[in-house]
């Protein structure tokens, strides 16, 4: 959630943000709303002292003797004075609350300002896009050559966008997240952890979903939980209401499968596996202190580089602009990987800084150096998401025969399997 001091103390800054950001929430009406809160409690907080002062006269007066039935009216008065304050003072501060989760975060100095995604900025690219004898099929026509999922019962079962995998296509998808989890637990220093696949709306809240997209996720009426868009929600929410003992950093590292309802994406990039409505992701989580938060950051971006790199899948990382930015992030990478069937990009993680927007939210705070309690801040990245991942793979692992190779460091994961052939 926003600070109410930085907006105080500095609005006009904060109003420029919000500007690049394209955010509706009026800035002077928060501020008018703080200004009525913090007379209220002013108010409430003299009416409280005299009441205080004249209960301990009420005291003297009885051991002296003397009637206080006067005196004690006036303290029933100030009594329902001081009840009706309390009662506007929650009623501005619900108000208040309102406003202020649906502020974005503000982007960090070095995010570079654009509208829309045409405003992001190539930072490099890594290996060639390949080049092939023959016309390249797309991975839905790959996939289905060579048996590894089946779109038609999937939808008979359960609607368009729910992927069923069948025989080696499930056990790609089981070896890649097996990979995945192995070289962040043993070579890049994540602890693994296996959080819940439903959340209430405090985390959703917490991490920054809830309230804005909440037309994007699966909601469970009767129960008020929420399947998970990513694991970021449960792993961030582990610390939530708490003050971290532990120490600085924290990474750690889930493989759960993701909801999302794509409502604002209806008929785009629909087919096969590009966009869908579950898939499966291996997400990195990392609190740390506040001082190291960006080197944290493109570290958390090489972690998912090194992983493209060892199945050597060509890519390029962008930095996004304040106007293609997530709602939560202050500073944001995304990595996008090179499809040849579909001849173009795809966007397979992001990874951001929410300094302590996040943190605010869900209260999370760690004690510094100096012992003193302040937020952390978090991290997240898709290290990586499965269903692009699994897109890349075979359309650039393809053959002219209509067979796949597979990259080496994935066939031991595969019994040594080292191509997918067409099983007709």
């Amino acid at each position: 959630m926003f600070d109410i001091k930085l907006i105080r103390e500095n609005p006009e800054a904060v109003r420029e943000g919000l500007k690049n950001r394209r955010s509706p929430v009026d800035i002077d009406a928060v501020l008018a709303l703080d200004e009525r809160r913090r007379a209220a409690v002013t108010e409430g907080n003299l009416l409280k002292n005299e009441r205080n002062t004249v209960s301990k006269k009420i005291g003297e007066l009885k051991r002296a003797g003397e009637d206080t039935t006067e005196i004690q009216a006036q303290t029933r008065d100030m009594g329902e004075k001081i009840a009706v304050l309390d009662g506007r003072i929650r009623e501005i501060e619900e108000e208040q609350r309102k406003l202020l989760l649906a502020i974005p975060n503000l982007p960090a100095a070095d995010v570079p300002r654009g509208q829309d995604a045409s405003g992001n900025v190539v930072v490099r690219t890594w290996g060639t896009p390949r080049e092939f004898p023959f016309p390249p099929k797309d991975h839905v026509a790959l996939g289905e050559s060579l048996g590894l999922f089946d779109f038609e019962r999937s939808a008979r079962m359960s609607g368009a966008g729910f992927p069923l995998f069948t025989g080696v296509g499930a056990k790609l998808q089981r070896a890649l997240i097996q990979y995945m989890l192995d070289m962040h637990t043993t070579q890049h220093g994540y602890t693994e952890v296996m959080p819940p696949h439903v959340v209430t709306t405090a985390a959703m809240t917490g991490t920054g979903q809830l309230p804005k997209l909440a037309d994007d996720m699966y909601h469970v009426q009767e129960d008020d939980l929420w399947l998970i868009p990513t694991a970021e929600v449960p792993v961030t929410n582990i610390y939530r209401e708490e003050i971290i003992r532990s120490p600085l950093p924290i990474r750690l590292v889930a493989h759960t499968p993701c909801f999302r309802r794509e409502a604002g994406a209806a008929g785009k990039d629909t087919r096969g596996l590009i966009r869908v409505h579950q898939f499966d992701k291996v997400e990195l989580v990392k609190f740390v202190p506040p001082a190291t938060s960006y080197e944290e950051l493109e570290a958390l971006v090489g972690d998912v580089e090194a992983i493209l790199h060892s199945l050597g899948l060509c890519y390029r990382v962008l930095l996004l602009c304040d106007g293609d930015m997530s709602f939560a992030a202050a500073k944001c990478y995304d990595i996008e990987l090179w499809a040849p069937g579909f001849n173009g990009w795809l966007e397979d993680s992001s990874c951001s800084n929410y300094e302590a927007f996040q943190a605010r939210r869900a209260n999370i705070r760690w004690k510094n150096e100096n012992g003193k309690t302040e937020f952390v801040h978090t991290l997240n990245g898709s290290g990586l998401a499965l269903s692009r991942l699994y897109v890349a793979l075979l359309e650039n692992g393809q053959q002219e025969d209509g067979s796949v190779v597979l990259p080496e460091p994935l066939r031991p994961y595969m019994g040594g399997v080292d191509r997918l052939v067409p099983v007709n």
